[in-house]
């Protein structure tokens, strides 16, 4: 038992978020130098290297040079067992991203110093303020000409709504960007190179010390006195409780692709994170530590083997210790199953494991009998997890196989891929499946979705834009879709599980509908 609750201890379970080029694939890769889970970094933007990110596995993304699907990754550091989720951070991310940070007990927030907050952070900030996560924000690309630190800082509470504390405070930027103060430790690091594995040449000197005056330009040296005499007048204090609860979200400031702070941080951000945290099912709370293994499924990938066709599960261990072929009852269908070969995922590299445990990822190979959300617990226990969200798809296109003999790989298709997430498809009330809506968060993934059903499963496809925006899925239970007013360019439509929809080419559409059908209940995310 002693054993079970050191191993969990150890386990830190975290997103990375971000917009477009903010560093976060550097910054994952750093993490993985200095846990020697790589030995090289492979360079994202170069879609003609042969390196490519190692968190960038399919096709697709080794032509863009970009992430599209959330990756997993596992690797130890300094005693602790750390599991990365490494969601897209492209503009045209899917869902899947969102559904991956429901399974994350943490987040890593990159943004760009010169440009601060982005759209997409934003997004993805909204659904880690949905469940209290705690969020770390790194301020990356300092060794580029930077914003002003406290503007930044204003940004992040102003856009996001959620305090900050500066935990180090950058020496210039761009060229002249020297190191960082580390409040916490009251002592400068000074960069005067790197390697791109390891910090190198960075001189850790205490404020007073006369080898810093030196090292700093006269102007330089008295703005760092300045801002530091002000971080420790005007700040507030450094409040744990309330990193732990979502509400302050300590900042560092560095640069992923000079690894000025990336190392630094990493240790903090260890010593502030919280192990694995306690999960909310239908009985109450479930507790980590419980001795009983229990998990949820929040991501389904078809296909990661092209070879073998396999389609692969996702889990987090929410609670106990998981061994290879134990016995588990999947609750939703009340099958009690042998899960063999349980895999850790490295990106496209898989390993089998013999044991896992709560806040560890595993892969494990899927029947066709997961769905995601579904619930895993020992054979003689019956409880399940809150539902992950079904988020609202913001672009919308009708589409339709060309060849009609291969009906039966387009339904197969259509439905397998939905089945993981990456689409959501609807049908127009009282129609079959010749002509299909389908819905998705980033335009990037109709690319993808006609990619995979051409080369996964043999269809070519015709895809026509709709001009819908916005979806709402009717909540007035025992509604009569025939005697509801709307207007004349609001479709009506039902998803894969039957649960009618509206979709909406705009908001005033909405409101129209809300202030015209009296009882009507609309929501914006289904579970």
């Amino acid at each position: 038992m002693a054993d079970l609750k050191k191993e969990i201890e150890n386990r830190r379970t975290f997103a990375i978020i971000s917009h477009p080029d903010a560093g976060k694939t550097t910054i994952t890769e750093k993490f993985l130098l200095y846990g020697g889970a790589i030995q090289e970094a492979g360079m994202v933007k170069g879609k003609k290297n042969s390196r490519h990110a190692v968190s960038d596995w399919m096709e697709i993304e080794k032509q863009r040079g970009i992430s599209v699907t959330s990756s997993v990754l596992q690797f130890r550091y300094e005693g602790k067992c750390i599991n990365i989720l490494d969601t897209p951070g492209h503009q045209d991310f899917s869902e899947d991203t969102y559904r991956t940070l429901m399974a994350a007990d943490s987040a890593v927030m990159v943004i760009d110093a010169s440009k601060g907050v982005e759209a997409q952070t934003r997004k993805l900030f909204k659904v880690c303020a949905m469940r209290g996560v705690p969020i770390f924000t790194f301020i990356n690309k300092m060794d580029r000409e930077a914003r002003d630190p406290y503007e930044l800082l204003e940004d992040i509470e102003n856009e996001l709504g959620i305090g900050t504390y500066a935990v180090n405070w950058p020496i210039g930027s761009g060229k002249r960007f020297k190191g960082v103060y580390d409040r916490m430790d009251d002592e400068v690091i000074a960069f005067e190179g790197a390697d791109f594995r390891h910090e190198v040449k960075a001189q850790r000197l205490s404020i007073d010390d006369p080898i810093l005056e030196g090292l700093l330009p006269e102007d330089q040296y008295q703005t760092l006195i300045d801002d530091v005499e002000l971080l420790s007048g005007a700040g507030d204090e450094f409040d744990l409780k309330a990193v732990h609860e979502g509400k302050l979200s300590p900042v560092f400031f560095g640069s992923a692709l000079t690894n000025f702070g990336v190392e630094p941080f990493l240790k903090k951000f260890l010593q502030m994170t919280p192990p694995p945290t306690a999960r909310t099912a239908d009985i109450g709370v479930i507790d980590p530590f419980d001795p009983h293994f229990s998990a949820f499924v929040f991501k389904i990938q078809a296909n990661m083997n092209k070879a073998h066709r396999d389609r692969i599960a996702f889990m987090r261990i929410c609670s106990g210790k998981f061994e290879a072929d134990m016995d588990v009852k999947h609750v939703q269908s009340q099958r009690v199953m042998r899960l063999s070969q349980p895999q850790q995922i490295m990106a496209n590299d898989r390993k089998i494991l013999s044991e896992a445990y709560a806040g560890d990822i595993i892969g494990v190979f899927d029947p066709g009998i997961f769905s995601i959300g579904d619930t895993l617990c020992m054979p003689k226990e019956q409880f399940t997890y809150e539902g992950i969200p079904t988020f609202a798809p913001e672009h919308f296109a009708r589409v339709r196989q060309v060849d009609t003999m291969k009906r039966k790989q387009f339904v197969k298709g259509i439905t397998q891929i939905a089945q993981e997430g990456a689409i959501q498809i609807f049908q127009e009330i009282a129609s079959g499946m010749e002509e299909v809506i389908v819905g998705v968060v980033g335009t990037l993934q109709f690319d993808v979705f006609k990619y995979r059903m051409e080369n996964e499963y043999n269809v070519e496809i015709r895809m026509e834009n709709l001009p819908y925006s916005h979806i709402r899925w009717i909540d007035t239970p025992d509604v009569d879709l025939k005697k509801l007013n709307l207007t004349s360019d609001t479709k009506k439509v039902q998803d894969i599980r039957g649960r009618y929809l509206l979709l909406f080419a705009n908001e005033w559409s909405i409101r129209w509908a809300l202030e015209h059908n009296e009882g009507l209940e609309l929501s914006e995310f289904s579970r």
